[in-house]
């Protein structure tokens, strides 16, 4: 089983940068596959971006270019930078693990976090 600890979060400008991290427990960190999601107010969770435990990477179109999944096994960490932020990005964001599966949008994440809050004012 694995915890996952989000942070990073605040109150940016359009245009402005975050970098949100999620620290995860537990020692097998590096066969977890790991994803960000986000939920608006009034609106459905949805998929931001993935990485495999192998290495594959997925985003959603709407951030492709803008932003960047990575992960830092040796510290337990998954990182999304967002640039070039846009007041529609704003959210809650979650990072989520699966253990050996996939990081694609359909996949079936078994952890998450709490959630830590993006805001981007126009």
């Amino acid at each position: 089983q694995v915890q996952l600890l989000e942070s990073g979060g605040g109150l940016v400008q359009a245009g402005g940068s975050l970098r949100l991290s999620c620290a995860a427990s537990g020692r097998t960190f590096s066969r977890y596959s790991m994803g960000w999601f986000r939920q608006a107010p009034g609106k459905e969770r949805e998929f931001v971006a993935g990485l495999d435990w192998s290495g594959g990477i997925y985003y959603v179109t709407s951030v492709k270019g803008r932003f960047t999944i990575s992960r830092n096994n040796a510290e337990n960490t998954v990182y999304l930078q967002m640039n070039s932020l846009k007041p529609e990005d704003t959210a809650v964001y979650y990072c989520a693990a699966s253990f050996l599966g996939s990081a694609s949008a359909s996949a079936g994440y078994n952890y998450w976090g709490r959630g830590t809050q993006v805001t981007v004012s126009s």
